[in-house]
């Protein structure tokens, strides 16, 4: 089977240099490149066909979905313009689609070793257990053992070509969450399994704290507070209601304590009574535990990375993410419509 990868950028830039030089160097050689631009280039890379499409600008899905008439391969590698693979990256995924009941196939994007101390900090906010949460930041690391997913981003995504064709590739409407859809519609319209495996890695530069790095998570939280309304099949679990819960409780819990003691108000009956006077101890008890798990989860990064930098900045770029995800979450969840 052929592989048609693809990768879609405004322009040439380092970093697309980089990921087809990679792509090169792999042990599986039977791919072709699709380079979907929109401005036009110079340039020419080898088995790189280069496609530009000014009026598409801004919208990454619409022009991956050129793949489903301009690819050659019958498997699309899609991978963003700031990652390069490994070396094993195809040849680890391409084995899975020998089952035809695997309709996609995706892995770990890793933080590169050569990326600033800001964006590795940015990189472990999402691959350590409280800031891309035990269910999900196998995505940012290689987590041993291949597991089946119903939900999986376009980092780093091989989809069977016949089926993406079949659902009609990505859903531009829910840009920038159309990989969600995507995984949505290949398991519940057509029946195909999606699976992660940590030998299909590729290592994607990180947007540097704080600034890049949390627009890019704002723009998550907004999309998924949409989708758990819109999509609940995925996007409606625990994990992803936990910052907008932490939200809730920071802002208003002091704002209810003080409401109850100004007004003195109290819940009572014949039988019971309810002073709000412990509201404020439970809230600080509650928040010196989430605190001391941020402290544990930067010395288990800093365990694992022995760089007492990124591990000491870890601290505030966590909660900094659960904030402003939270907050976008609540704004996309009350959205009548996708807000871009």
């Amino acid at each position: 089977m052929k592989v048609s990868v693809v990768i879609v950028a405004e322009e040439v830039n380092d970093y697309v240099r980089e990921n087809i030089g990679w792509q090169i160097k792999q042990e599986f050689q039977d791919f072709e490149i699709l380079l979907i631009l929109s401005k036009e280039t110079s340039e020419v890379f080898p088995k790189t066909r280069v496609i530009v499409r000014p009026d598409l600008a801004g919208n990454p899905a619409q022009r991956r979905d050129l793949s489903i008439v301009e690819a050659q391969g019958e498997i699309l590698a899609f991978i963003d313009d700031d990652a390069y693979p490994s070396n094993l990256w195809l040849a680890s995924a391409w084995r899975h689609f020998e089952d035809i009941k695997i309709g996609a196939v995706g892995g770990p994007g890793v933080t590169p070793p050569e990326d600033s101390w800001r964006q590795k900090v940015s990189g472990w906010v999402q691959a350590s257990p409280m800031g891309g949460s035990l269910l999900t930041f196998f995505r940012f690391r290689p987590i041993t053992g291949r597991r089946e997913v119903d939900d999986y981003p376009s980092m780093n995504l091989l989809v069977r070509k016949s089926d993406f064709a079949m659902i009609g590739g990505f859903d531009s409407n829910f840009y920038p969450g159309e990989d969600t859809k995507l995984c949505l519609d290949l398991t519940q319209k057509l029946g195909k399994k999606i699976i992660y495996d940590p030998e299909v890695l590729v290592y994607h530069h990180r947007r540097p704290i704080f600034k890049g790095h949390l627009r890019q998570i704002g723009g998550y939280g907004l999309h998924r507070g949409f989708f758990a309304r819109t999509l609940p099949q995925t996007s409606r679990r625990i994990i992803y209601f936990m910052p907008p819960s932490l939200v809730v409780f920071l802002f208003f819990t002091p704002l209810l304590a003080w409401t109850f003691k100004i007004f003195n108000f109290q819940f009572s009956s014949a039988d019971w009574q309810i002073n709000f006077q412990f509201l404020l101890p439970a809230y600080f008890l509650i928040l010196t535990t989430y605190f001391l798990l941020l402290l544990l989860n930067s010395i288990w990064v800093f365990g694992k990375t022995k760089d007492f930098k990124v591990s000491f900045w870890l601290l505030p770029a966590v909660f900094l993410t659960h904030l402003w995800y939270g907050i976008q979450f609540l704004r996309g969840i009350l959205s009548g419509r996708l807000v871009r």
